[in-house]
Parts: structure tokens; sequence; C-alpha cells
């Protein structure tokens, strides 16, 4: 999906999903991206929203538009790649909200480039893995317990077009990305019997504020003819 945000504001329509009102769902990586429209699309729905991310004024303004709007949020920012961090930020939303019925664990990130290979240092490698892949990891940690606790539950973990087929991504992303559809799969496995849902989405490029400053207009362009 490549689409300008003025375009997307005038077609879109928020579904509507009447189950999910006066539950509490927390959305990591929700500062920004796919994660705002979440948190803002989970918000209209009726839920209570935990809106995360490292970036406290960008958490603000998520959360401001929400209450502006009438629904509920609250902000916590947290490195999702360390999970004390990750920890604090569960007890404080059973906290103020409850029990958390759902959670999007769409953290990523990562200092890695397109680029072969041979060229990539450890560091990139490292901190892009960690950002995409750890940090879904700690995320399904913390909050699996009490799911299986309360015997139900939804993750949705935030994957790539990239983890299924080369795309030019940097190679680092492209592997993290597989892995947390691998590991989907198997926390699906286990938390089935337990009332608990596990699913991912591997969206192709969306045109958001951090591939706007790695895209140039002309992989705009070439990426948004590729797609019906």
């Amino acid at each position: 999906m490549l689409s300008g945000p003025g375009e997307r504001e005038n077609t879109l329509v928020a579904p509507t999903y009447t189950d999910l009102a006066g539950k509490a769902a927390v959305v990591t990586g929700g500062s920004g991206g796919i994660g705002a429209a979440t948190c803002r699309m989970l918000a209209a729905n009726g839920m209570k929203v935990v809106v995360n991310g490292r970036d406290e004024a960008k958490i603000g303004a998520v959360v401001g538009a929400i209450r502006s709007a009438g629904g509920e949020a609250i902000g916590v920012a947290a490195d999702c790649t360390d999970f004390a961090a990750v920890e604090r930020m569960r007890k404080q939303a059973e906290e103020e909200l409850g029990p958390i019925g759902v959670v999007a664990a769409f953290a990523g990130g990562g200092r890695a480039r397109p680029g072969p290979v041979e060229q990539t240092t450890e560091e990139e490698w490292r901190s892009t893995v960690d950002a995409n892949l750890t940090a879904t990891f700690l995320t399904l940690k913390s909050f699996l317990p009490g799911m299986i606790e309360r015997g139900g539950g939804s993750f949705v973990t935030m994957a790539s077009s990239a983890a299924r087929f080369p795309t030019g991504a940097p190679a680092p992303y492209a592997a993290a990305k597989a892995g947390v559809i691998m590991l989907t799969r198997q926390l699906a496995n286990e938390a089935g019997n337990h009332g608990v849902r596990v699913n991912c989405l591997a969206p192709h490029t969306v045109l958001v504020e951090r591939t706007r400053r790695f895209m140039s207009e002309e992989q705009q362009r070439r990426i948004a003819a590729e797609i019906p």
C-alpha cells in the first residue's frame, strides 16, 4: 500500500467491531506510522488504548488526537528491546486500564540500510534484529502469561513482504521479519489451546514518515506503479 496521508484520510472509513468496546489494548510502536493509525482505529471502536513508543512528544500527539475524538488512551514510553522496560509498561497499563486483551506488537526500527550483505556492519545487524525481532519476542513474553491465566486474548505481530521474498530491503530487516513470522506461528501453536489468538501482518511498502525519509520520489513512484 503506497499512498499519501491526505489521500488515505479522505477515503478511509473506520470499520466498526462492537465486541472491542470497553476492552484494553497495547500498541507498541504506536507513536507513528501504522502503529499510530492502529491506535486511532482501536480507540474509534471503543477500546482503551496504550500508545507505546520512545518519543514522548510523538506519543503525546497520538494520545491527544484520540482524546480529542472522544476516545480513551494513555501514553507509556518504553524501549521494547529491554524486558524490564516492557514489564514496567505492562504493569502500568494493567493498573490504569485493566487486563490487556489485545497486544499489537508493532515496534520496529534499526540502523541497517539497503545494500549488500558484505557491507552490512555487525552493529547494523544487531540493532535491526533487536528492534524488530527481539522487541516482538519480549512483548509477547511479557503479556502472554496474563492472557493464558485469563483464558483469552489476542496478539498481532508486524512482519513485512520483505520476509517472504527479496524486495531490496536491508538483509537484517528481512531476516528479522522472517523471524517474526515464524515466532508468530510458534506462539499460535503453543497458545491456541489457552484461547489466545496470535496473528501476523506482512504488508508491502507503506508510505509513512520513515519510508519517506529513505526512499526517493522515483522509488516511491516505481513501487506505486507495481501495486494494483
